[in-house]
């Protein structure tokens, strides 16, 4: 207790340079805390966005690595020429889907769809737009997708009921002024063509996506675009979205085609977000350090000052340790004060964020920026402003505990 109020009378005996420091530490945590909040709020958002609107895993009609021919497969240690060979002219697609689809919806926490996509081109009143047409089984998509979600217009029954049915983006139904009842043309890359009849409209938030994405029947599908009986992937949604990678390589392991997870899929973009993570905390760190160097300052002018004060405890029996007690509890205090202040600002700053609004690139609605509330960037801020309070303390400390009374008083005689 002693030496807790000496801490507090050295402080307050100089008031400026405590209340810049403390000025510091506040703006430092402050900064600190909304920052991470607002780097950690995105991150977490676009993550969930990315589980909710994508499939978990895709299992692609496509290997990972080329297929061995029949003749290295025979005889792998073999030295085998191969000449003359004519690559097999083959309908693309997963072959025996049904069976392969019925091995992975037995494994335990997933729901899998199968669908086939290619491209088309839609046609009404003399326009055109090239677009993604996928062939589905809507009563196996409600499973594994949120389309139905957002729906604006129809539903997915409607489709099942309509073997002629079309589900479009609100941004092609914007486009072209379609709307339920519509009817347009449809002609796939083959050639093959038909009418088909509008029969809901999405909105998936995604301009891009409104703009290109058209939903149809599987058999549909496979008519249009001459595959019968084939789809071209799987999407599976899973219970627990972390074990995507895992998943992923089981069933990859089990039926050969390449399966990819979320994380594997946006890869590059996550490991973005971790380098931006890196940079935030470095700057807003160093913010803290700065205000360190001010904590430094002040109280190695106040060791400076109060040497003869120092001589005098230390001659009524105060050891080195108590002396570097009391200019640690100074940096203690400091930081104590400055992180509770400091909490409180970046608090009103993080609400203040979470208040603006703002339309993404490529968005098509307003949302408010993602901030993120948990509990555990609070308490980093504080102990990050303790640990540097604490270590900017620590020199002028030592070196208060190291001074000898008897050369101070000397010096002051």
């Amino acid at each position: 207790m002693i030496a807790l109020g000496i801490a507090f009378t050295h402080l307050t005996s100089r008031k400026r340079q405590t209340a810049v420091s403390l000025i510091g530490v506040v703006l430092g945590v402050a900064f600190f805390l909304a920052v991470s909040a607002l780097m950690r709020g995105s991150e977490k958002d676009f993550i969930v966005r990315l589980i909710d609107n994508s499939p978990h895993i895709t299992v692609s009609d496509e290997y990972r690595s080329a297929r061995l021919q029949p003749v290295n497969q025979q005889w792998p240690q073999a030295l085998a020429e191969i000449r003359g060979l004519k690559p097999q002219t083959e309908t693309r697609g997963i072959r025996g889907w049904r069976a392969k689809q019925a091995l992975i919806a037995a494994l335990p926490g997933l729901r899998v769809a199968p669908v086939l996509t290619g491209s088309a081109v839609l046609v009404f009143a003399g326009q055109q737009q090239g677009v993604s047409l996928s062939g589905i089984i809507p009563a196996q998509m409600r499973g594994v997708s949120t389309i139905e979600d957002k729906l604006i217009a129809g539903t997915l029954d409607q489709l099942s009921a309509n073997s002629n049915g079309v589900i479009i983006g609100a941004g092609l139904a914007d486009k072209f002024k379609l709307r339920l009842g519509s009817t347009l043309s449809v002609i796939a890359a083959g050639g093959a063509n038909r009418t088909l009849t509008v029969v809901g409209i999405f909105r998936s938030g995604n301009a891009s996506y409104d703009e290109s994405q058209t939903y149809v029947l599987l058999k549909r599908a496979q008519l249009l675009l001459d595959r019968p009986d084939r789809v071209n992937r799987f999407i599976l949604k899973l219970d627990d979205a972390n074990s995507a990678r895992a998943v992923a390589s089981r069933i990859e392991a089990q039926i050969g085609y390449k399966s990819v997870s979320w994380a594997e899929a946006s890869e590059d973009i996550l490991n973005v977000l971790f380098v931006r993570n890196v940079i935030m905390y470095s700057v807003v760190s160093a913010i803290l350090v700065v205000a360190s160097f001010g904590i430094y300052n002040t109280i190695s002018t106040i060791v400076m000052e109060k040497t003869r004060d120092i001589a005098i405890l230390k001659s009524m029996g105060f050891l080195a340790a108590d002396i570097k007690r009391i200019f640690l509890l100074e940096g203690l205090i400091v930081g104590a004060i400055g992180s509770v202040l400091g909490l409180l600002c970046g608090l009103g700053l993080m609400r203040l964020l979470a208040s603006i609004q703002i339309r993404p690139p490529g968005g098509t609605e307003t949302v408010n920026l993602p901030i993120w509330w948990g509990s555990e960037q609070f308490l980093m801020a504080a102990a990050f402003a303790l640990a540097s309070c604490l270590l900017a303390a620590w020199l002028p400390a030592r070196k208060a505990g190291r001074l000898h009374p008897v050369d101070i008083l000397r010096g002051a005689t």
